[in-house]
């Protein structure tokens, strides 16, 4: 048993490793992405002929505290009336339904092209709206936004131009935090958004590896959605999947960091674990889905492969921060009891160095947006060990969403809530139900206090750090699901 547990702590270990080097490479290459100069063609929108035509789509599915400000957002967009199109893609069952249509037309009077597309009923969820929506648009890009996404006046403009190069079949942008100093949950989601959108997105973007759609706040070429097969709906992240058929397909995608898109993060934990669920079931439902085409393909180089490869399962590392943690008590009493294993356990500590590239990286996209120095940094040092704390406090939660999503098990497309500030406390789509995985949270919770209290009861505190960010991050998650009431 004890050489079963050393061997699977030994795998877990080396894996995280392998990714955290990854992780380093896309940071060598965010590095040298911030010294090259964008030599991009682009339209002149200073000649009217090379402005082309837009249609913006707005999926929505019961959105009553943000569609006013989504709509009244996008009717500032700077772009000639005659070749801008808005589709609101509504698949409302509330009183929604109506107090958008009357805003719908409202809009209509002021010369604004904008449709009010409904469906009889949500088949393929947010992607068989978005399908249904491409047959009808007008435009030969087409943009999209969520409800709780605010683009800025000139946005259209900061993005269409890319696409004067033909081979470019989607412009994605970075996301910005309308509520980051909410909480300490909105802290945490911007912290681990900030580096997914500048050192992720653009370290593979320079290393011409294939990067995401995220969903919102980027612009798909019509063709290339229909070259790629168009959207579908047999996995939970329909953006991921329809972004790696077309990259299959050779569209390059273009990453714009400096043009930030702002949106609301969610506010409530139960939020925040739908949105969990869903990106990290999808992620592994598109590591089954797509992975071994891309591997078989010759003309997709080794470097590729092995940056997608950790791209489609970057949410199965909850599944290895998990085992890590479950095995590391037993770890520690072992390291303490049989000396055949002491000595090979204060080797692999030496994988404790992957930590320490990730704090090296995140430091780089903190410092981005936070700016450098002292107290900076000692601030981001708090950050850095409460937001893995809480990230690993999610590992039960994401860890069942994984699992589901690469054995096959089928669920429904669950959206996030949204909120705008002013309607927080009287949300009706808050799910104020308490999860069934919050019991196995507390029970992790009591597990490392136990592991935190063996280390005095043994005098070894090599993993005490671990245990106490464990301790904490169960804890958090847990009580937060039980007594917040946002």
């Amino acid at each position: 048993m004890q050489t079963a547990i050393i061997i699977l702590y030994t795998l877990a270990l080396t894996l995280v490793l392998v990714y955290s080097l990854a992780q380093l490479h896309l940071l060598i290459n965010y590095l040298k992405a911030k010294k090259k100069e964008d030599t991009a063609p682009k339209f002149d929108f200073q000649k009217a002929e090379e402005i082309p035509t837009v249609t913006v789509q707005l999926p929505l599915y019961n959105e009553l505290y943000v569609t006013e400000r989504l709509l009244k957002n996008i009717a500032l967009l700077e772009y000639p009336k005659d070749k801008l199109e808005i589709q609101v893609l509504d698949d409302s069952t509330d009183e929604t339904l109506v107090t958008t249509r009357a805003q719908i037309q409202k809009l209509q009077q002021t010369g604004l092209d904008i449709k009010h597309l409904t469906r009889t009923d949500r088949q393929g969820f947010k992607a068989g709206a978005l399908k249904e929506g491409l047959q009808s648009a007008k435009g030969e890009f087409i943009a999209i936004f969520d409800s709780d996404f605010i683009p800025k006046p000139d946005w259209l403009r900061n993005t269409i131009p890319y696409f004067k190069d033909d081979k470019v079949g989607v412009v994605q942008t970075r996301w910005g935090h309308l509520n980051r100093d909410f909480s300490i949950l909105t802290r945490i989601q911007a912290f681990a958004l900030d580096f997914h959108f500048m050192l992720e997105q653009v370290g593979r973007n320079y290393g011409h590896h294939f990067i995401n759609f995220n969903g919102t706040a980027g612009v798909w070429r019509k063709t290339c959605i229909e070259d790629a097969g168009n959207w579908a709906g047999d996995t939970l992240t329909e953006d991921l999947d329809l972004s790696y058929r077309a990259q299959l397909k050779k569209w390059e995608f273009k990453y714009l960091e400096e043009v930030v898109t702002p949106a609301e993060l969610p506010m409530a934990i139960s939020a925040a674990r739908s949105q969990q669920f869903r990106w990290n079931k999808g992620a592994a439902e598109n590591f089954q889905k797509l992975y071994g085409r891309l591997l078989k393909d010759p003309s997709i180089s080794l470097k590729t492969k092995f940056h997608s490869f950790f791209h489609l399962l970057n949410s199965s590392m909850f599944l290895l921060v998990l085992i890590l943690a479950i095995l590391s008590v037993p770890v520690l009493y072992i390291k303490n009891t049989n000396p055949m294993y002491s000595n090979y356990l204060n080797i692999i500590a030496f994988f404790a160095i992957s930590t320490v590239i990730f704090f090296g990286c995140y430091w780089v996209t903190y410092k981005r947006i936070h700016g450098g120095g002292f107290k900076n940094f000692i601030s981001y040092i708090g950050m850095f060990f409460t937001f893995f704390s809480v990230a690993m406090g999610f590992s039960v939660h994401n860890s069942l969403a994984v699992l589901e999503g690469h054995f096959g098990k089928k669920s429904d497309f669950i959206r996030t809530p949204k909120f705008n500030l002013s309607t927080l406390k009287n949300n009706k789509y808050i799910n104020r139900k308490i999860p069934l995985n919050t019991v196995l949270e507390l029970l992790l919770c009591a597990y490392f206090g136990f592991a935190i209290y063996s280390a005095f009861l043994i005098q070894d505190f090599g993993l005490i750090l671990f245990h106490i960010m464990l301790f904490f991050g169960f804890g958090f998650v847990a009580f937060k699901s039980v007594f917040s009431r946002v």
